[in-house]
């Protein structure tokens, strides 16, 4: 095959192999889930145990206490999805939420400054927002059980040696890495509690870059899993734990809350884009606004303008502004509200009739929770020679979650509960069982007859945005895997502004449009990671926005 080495414009080339392929956010995870295909796992196996990794290696965005999706296409030709994500208690509603908040002598500690809240000590009634950090903002964790379904499922090995690369790196320990180790100092505020700051401080700081540190805790209740499966997280030992430590600092969440909860296999929703087709979760995830942009950018064509064009720029920017736009209005758990068909043609179509050459104003962009717009979270793709390729993402929402650690687990709760609404109106109120507005989207493309992508990118709002980019990429320009990821990027901000990286090209025309564009650092673009099935032949690529790595044998 005959190679343009012209053509390779990015940072580093693609990976190629033949055998098995990960893709993460950090090598020692990614080394955990390529051990496991090695020992004869699959790519089911290896998602696992890369991700159980990851709550290890890279703490500071993932853990047992949150919650896991994945998106795959088995060997067999199957494509399926995997939503393992709690709901709210079932004593939680608006009320007992503010009547708790107003009794809190102190509210600063539920609504950090530094995500722009303006607290205001008196609030009261419907002036009172549903609360970032706290007990307030737990749902039961769905990682442990979309663990051992995937395996049991799917897998070759078992749970237990899914795990076990997490459990040595927790009981032997590992050397932090930079951007880990620069994420870390937020936990010195976030713990308060003696037990938390024991299982995630190093004498009371956080560990320093290539300092080694163990997770003793934390190994401790990934052993128990492993011995006794996950129903422990759920009903026994460390179910009461998770009880106990919520409800000691005033919420609601039970033993029989995390009882009754079980993972789902589900159909994701779908649509084509310029002869691929792309899937993606759907509700309560924000799958269909990657959805809708796609249809929208299709209809008006966006990928027929040159490749660095400020007209395509444009035209992008367009379609995911009016799909946010409907996403943020209707997305919500299905089973409390209907829900439009957002990724159908024909609504692209009627959609599509807003766009011209001038920015839509005002598209009526109304977030969940503005505080979800810059979340951080880890994604994982695997494929294997057999045909298995996964798309696995695992997260506690905001980097160790509420601030809540499960007494001596070592497992720091997750706050997703904070993408609720306190209005009674909103799609996305709060109410007892309901399931959380999730920002969380792994995604596959089917480019062609046995040609399979397993993909995503992470970062709250910047997910949908990086998925319509990268197929763009991909499907209109036919850009290798890795420049795919590598190429400067755009967001669209609650705020209406256009943010960019300083890398993009044609910026003043884009604000000769009248685009509001504002520069901003590339750690703002999300990471990504991608692998491909095309033949024989595997290949992948990541982005190393945080320690990203891509191996494969």
């Amino acid at each position: 095959m005959d190679i343009d080495l012209d053509r390779f414009t990015s940072r580093r080339s693609t990976v190629h192999a033949n055998r098995g392929m990960v893709a993460t956010s950090q090598p020692l995870a990614a080394e955990a889930g390529l051990e496991i295909l090695r020992d004869g796992g699959n790519a089911f196996d290896a998602a696992v145990a890369t991700a159980a990794a990851l709550n290890v290696v890279e703490p500071t965005s993932t853990g047992l206490g949150g919650d896991v999706f994945a998106l795959y296409r088995t060997a067999d030709g199957d494509v399926g999805a995997m939503r393992s994500c709690g709901g709210a208690p079932a004593d939680a509603t608006i009320d007992t939420v503010r009547d708790a908040l107003e009794s809190e002598d102190d509210l600063s500690r539920y609504y950090p400054e530094e995500r722009g809240y303006a607290v205001d000590e008196s609030a009261t009634g419907d002036s009172v927002e549903m609360p970032f950090l706290g007990p307030h903002a737990v749902t039961v964790p769905g990682t442990a059980r979309g663990w051992e379904a995937t395996v049991q499922r799917f897998g070759e090995k078992t749970l237990a040696d899914a795990l076990e690369p997490a459990i040595h790196y927790a009981t032997e320990g590992y050397p932090v890495s930079e951007v880990i180790a620069h994420d870390w100092t937020g936990a010195e505020e976030l713990f308060t509690d003696d037990h938390a700051r024991e299982a995630y401080l190093v004498n009371g700081r956080s560990p320093t870059a290539g300092e080694t540190v163990t997770l003793p805790r934390l190994g401790d209740s990934m052993r128990s899993i492993a011995e006794r499966g996950a129903d422990i997280v759920y009903e026994g030992a460390i179910a009461e734990a998770i009880a106990d430590e919520v409800q000691s600092k005033g919420g609601v969440l039970t033993v029989d809350d995390l009882a009754a909860f079980e993972p789902e296999f589900l159909d994701p929703v779908s649509t084509t884009y310029n002869g691929s087709e792309i899937y993606e979760l759907p509700p309560n995830n924000q799958g269909l606004i990657a959805l809708e942009a796609l249809n929208i950018a299709e209809e008006i064509g966006a990928g027929e303008h040159p490749y660095d064009s400020p007209e395509r720029t444009h035209a992008l920017v367009e379609s995911l502004k009016l799909a946010f736009a409907d996403g943020h209005r209707y997305i919500t758990d299905p089973e409390y509200e209907e829900i439009p068909p957002l990724g159908s043609k024909a609504y692209a179509a009627e959609r599509a009739t807003a766009i011209g050459d001038s920015p839509i104003r005002d598209p009526a962009v109304g977030v969940p929770n503005a505080n979800a717009e810059d979340a951080d979270t880890v994604l994982l793709s695997v494929a294997d020679e057999e045909g298995n390729v996964v798309s696995f993402i695992n997260s506690r929402f905001a980097g160790f979650g509420s601030g809540l650690v499960a007494g001596d687990t070592g497992i720091a709760l997750q706050n997703r509960g904070a993408s609720f609404s306190l209005d009674p109106d909103h799609p996305n109120s709060l109410e007892p069982g309901k399931r959380p507005f999730h920002t969380l989207i792994p995604a596959l493309a089917n480019f062609g007859e046995d040609d399979w992508a397993a993909f995503g990118v992470m970062g709250g709002y910047m997910q949908p945005q990086g998925h319509l980019q990268i197929i763009s990429n991909l499907v209109d320009y036919d850009v290798p895997l890795q420049a795919a990821l590598d190429a400067p990027r755009w967001r669209y901000r609650e705020s209406g502004t256009l943010g960019v990286e300083e890398r993009l090209p044609n910026q003043t025309k884009l604000a000769r449009k009248g685009h509001d564009v504002g520069v901003l650092p590339p750690s703002m673009f999300g990471g990504a990671q991608i692998v491909r099935k095309r033949g024989d032949t595997l290949s992948g690529a990541t982005e190393p926005r945080k320690d990203g790595t891509v191996t494969g044998y």
